[in-house]
């Protein structure tokens, strides 16, 4: 698999559901002992992360680079779960790859180059400009991110096309599928699926059963 300046985009079957691992209880859907196991170990790259490992806490975050909802959460929403509870020690932050396209691909592909001091930085700048590089042509605005990154052009295109990387990206995407995600953002708050999560309320209450004070 590899990306080409011709080819961003997934063929359909690459975006087939895996049958949900999970059951439902009481109107909740519930992961099972299978799954939460499954969804707790991290993929062959290692997971990126925020936080205090022993907080009480653990948020996931399944995204994809060209998802305007994803990068809208990451502008308001993130930034209030950061101050409040992840840069004081009540919640660890885990981020994980879901590129519902090739463009996806490609960003998380420059994020994980950046290396893993670099890569939230570059997360959040490829999100705040989301706008100028889902774009038609986008290789040019995204060479241009990558050398602000201090990234030559040789070093971008053998990103693109890092076979390592790409094989493990898509490693965590055919898991997350198996934990019935579909769409993006997808969070679990302590192995529990937060359905529909857009405000820090949402979280707040999802949090509070694990959070005292």
């Amino acid at each position: 698999m590899k990306i080409t300046r011709r080819d961003f985009a997934f063929g359909a079957s690459a975006l087939a559901l895996s049958v949900a691992l999970g059951s439902l209880a009481n109107g909740t859907f519930v992961v099972p002992a299978q799954a939460q196991q499954l969804l707790m170990q991290p993929g062959p790259l290692g997971d990126m992360a925020l936080g205090d490992e022993k907080a009480p806490v653990t948020i996931i975050e399944y995204a994809s680079m060209t998802c305007p909802h994803c990068a809208a959460f990451h502008a308001t929403t993130f930034q209030e779960i950061k101050k409040r509870y992840i840069d004081t020690g009540k919640v660890r932050f885990i981020f994980r790859e879901f590129p519902l396209d090739q463009l996806a691909l490609a960003a998380f592909l420059l994020a994980r180059c950046a290396g893993p001091d670099k890569y939230f930085p570059m997360i959040d700048t490829l999100f705040q400009m989301q706008k100028e590089w889902v774009i038609q042509k986008p290789l040019g605005p995204l060479l241009a991110i990558a050398k602000q990154a201090g990234m030559s052009e040789q070093a971008f295109n053998e990103c693109l096309q890092d076979k390592k990387l790409i094989d493990g990206i898509e490693e965590v995407r055919q898991t997350a599928m198996k934990l019935n995600v579909q769409s993006t953002p997808s969070f679990f708050v302590n192995g529990k699926p937060l359905r529909g999560a857009g405000n820090i309320e949402d979280f707040e209450k999802a949090m509070a059963p694990y959070i005292k004070g």
